[in-house]
């Protein structure tokens, strides 16, 4: 009986994660008090020891002496506490290791050296831990196997992971106050024996959503983004996921933590929001050297406007326009509509426009489909139409070289994308990854600057694939200072590549320290390096570093470089918005690392 009384308190503890304490007797304490007068140190000394405290353990029998020579700890230790505590650390690994009958039995000090005398026992094992009522779904989820518990190690460790696995499961199924224990317990000669019992309790539904805080955001709107149905099954995955997947709502900030209130077998959860000021209307102007007047400035710059939550509902609007160079204008255009028909499907409209100056324009509309995940993040397919055409002013040699070429284009994707920063706007913890995979064809266009037969021996048809990664992690230095590490690529593999089906690369959105869109790529990576010092929630210092690679491949001529930029900056709060000032300086091996070249971008971002 005593084993079995002995196996059940150590497993108590152990399911508790309450480490086993040493308690030195009060007889050896006494008998060493009549010996040493300094004795009184070995518990609670009056003042620290000059020099270290040794550390000798003996095991009282040859048996736990073979397997105390499998285990290291320390044996020179800085005081008498830290060789109390590291008795202790050795009692608890023993027994997590199945030696459950462990302990210090006799602990006394002396000179120096605190003496510790070691029961380790005999191992327990598992002679058999039967199923008694888990079903087969729970089997599965939980990894269970009746012949994986016989004749193992008996290690506590190892069975509260097996019961929180059940109780996982359980929680996600309908049943928070679902409990695990072992029933019909029996200890022959340290085998043990005893049967898994689930009590699942009652089974628990959603019952509302409520919004407290001062906020337009519909509370229906916010069931179906986090897949809070009135009468689901609770699932605490759908809890634990509750404040990252608000926080990635740019419209609304949360006050504090959600929380969930049981009533009989109702749970209904609480949401403390508020609104921010998350629609925007903003200008940035730019100066840069202009190539066509000596010693002249060319002033670039771009408006944004974006609407976010209209009524509440989560939609958003947005356009952009940008002045990137002398003739060259971008348009950009995006309409995001959640909860399409009551589901948790997102629909996404894009739409980009870029003319560059008199040589081509390209026009690509595209159209998305995205589900919000509890755990893995945002799935998402699309398919985007690509229509890019040559100017008037093109010359027919260009057009004969395939430099340029009018060519349309159809590509079907797939895009996933996790984000766990801890804020919209000003993020100093979290990472956020997106991947891209696209495939399609391309078909060639006949253009009117050539002849008919310049097109007889080309292949007017071929397949494209792109590629495209986004991974931002950001590391929190002290309380007012984070680090951005950052890598952005894309990579296009066709038979034949055309300058106007290239990504454009350089400027303030992509590689700092160049003009907007100064270097043409087939494929590239930008990895960037960024140190933030905020001296308020929405302001802050900034010092970076951009290191770049691109690649442009075409029939006639392929060119790679390894552009790099440098520079400072200022974010900071105002009456009319947010006030941002880059200073930038790039090499490449197009542009020497010149302060004649260095790049100033202004603005001031409103919000309303």
């Amino acid at each position: 009986m005593y084993k079995i009384a002995a196996f059940l308190c150590c497993l108590m503890l152990c399911l508790a994660q309450v480490r086993a304490q040493v308690v030195q007797p009060q007889d050896t304490v006494k008998q060493q008090q009549a010996k040493q007068s300094a004795a009184k140190q070995a518990t609670k000394p009056e003042k620290p020891p000059t020099n270290k405290v040794q550390l000798s353990v003996k095991a009282l029998d040859a048996g736990g002496a073979q397997v105390l020579r499998q285990y290291n700890f320390r044996q020179a230790l800085p005081d008498s506490a830290e060789a109390v505590a590291e008795v202790r650390e050795l009692v608890y690994r023993l027994q997590q290791d199945a030696f459950l009958l462990a302990s210090a039995d006799s602990v006394y000090f002396g000179h120096d050296t605190l003496h510790v005398k070691l029961h380790v026992g005999q191992p327990f094992v598992w002679a058999a831990l039967r199923n008694g009522n888990l079903g087969e779904a729970l089997l599965v989820e939980s990894g269970f196997r009746e012949k994986f518990y016989r004749d193992v190690p008996f290690k506590p460790a190892e069975f509260v992971r097996l019961q929180q696995r059940i109780l996982n499961y359980a929680e996600r199924n309908g049943y928070p106050f679902a409990t695990v224990w072992l029933d019909s317990v029996s200890i022959d000669d340290s085998k043990v024996a005893a049967t898994l019992m689930l009590d699942k309790a009652f089974a628990v539904t959603y019952d509302t959503l409520e919004v407290v805080g001062k906020t337009k955001t519909q509370p229906k709107f916010l069931m179906r983004y986090l897949q809070l149905q009135p009468g689901q099954l609770y699932n605490q995955d759908q809890i634990n996921a509750l404040q990252r997947m608000l926080t990635q709502l740019p419209y609304i900030k949360a006050t504090q933590p959600p929380q969930v209130r049981f009533i009989r077998d109702k749970a209904k959860v609480y949401v403390y929001l508020e609104d921010r000021q998350a629609n925007q209307i903003d200008g940035v102007a730019g100066f840069l050297p202009d190539p066509n007047r000596q010693n002249k400035l060319l002033i670039t710059g771009e408006a944004n406007l974006n609407i976010r939550n209209i009524r509440g509902s989560g939609k958003q609007l947005g356009l952009q326009w940008r002045r990137v160079s002398a003739g060259s204008v971008v348009l950009n255009g995006e309409y995001l509509h959640p909860n399409l028909f009551g589901s948790p499907f997102e629909l996404g409209a894009k739409f980009n426009l870029l003319k560059q100056d008199s040589t081509f324009i390209t026009v690509q509309p595209r159209l998305q489909l995205g589900y919000y995940t509890l755990k893995y993040g945002k799935f998402s397919v699309f398919t985007e139409w690509r229509n890019a055409r040559t100017l008037s002013e093109v010359s027919p040699r260009r057009l004969q070289e395939l430099d340029l070429a009018d060519a349309r284009t159809t590509t079907y994707g797939l895009n996933y994308l996790w984000n766990n920063l801890d804020d919209f706007y000003f993020p100093r913890r979290g990472r956020l990854v997106e991947l891209q995979f696209s495939a399609g064809a391309k078909k060639l266009l006949r253009s009117t600057g050539l002849e008919k037969s310049f097109y007889d021996t080309l292949d007017m048809s071929t397949s494209q694939l792109g590629l495209g990664v986004r991974v931002e992690n950001f590391l929190r230095l002290g309380k007012s200072s984070a680090l951005l590490a950052r890598l952005r690529g894309e990579a296009l593999f066709s038979n034949r590549i055309f300058l106007n089906d290239m990504y454009r690369l350089g400027g303030l959105s992509s590689l700092r320290g160049f003009d907007d869109y100064f270097f043409y790529a087939s494929s590239y990576a930008v990895s960037t390096l960024e140190y933030r010092l905020f001296t308020a929630a929405d302001s802050y210092a900034l010092l970076f570093y951009d290191q770049g690679y691109y690649r442009r491949d075409l029939d006639r001529l392929a060119k790679y470089d390894f552009p790099f930029g440098v520079g400072a900056g200022i974010s900071f709060s105002t009456g009319a918005g947010i006030f941002q000032l880059i200073y930038s300086l790039g090499k490449s091996d197009e542009q020497p690392l010149s302060f004649k070249y260095s790049k100033i971008h202004f603005g001031i971002k409103s919000k309303f």
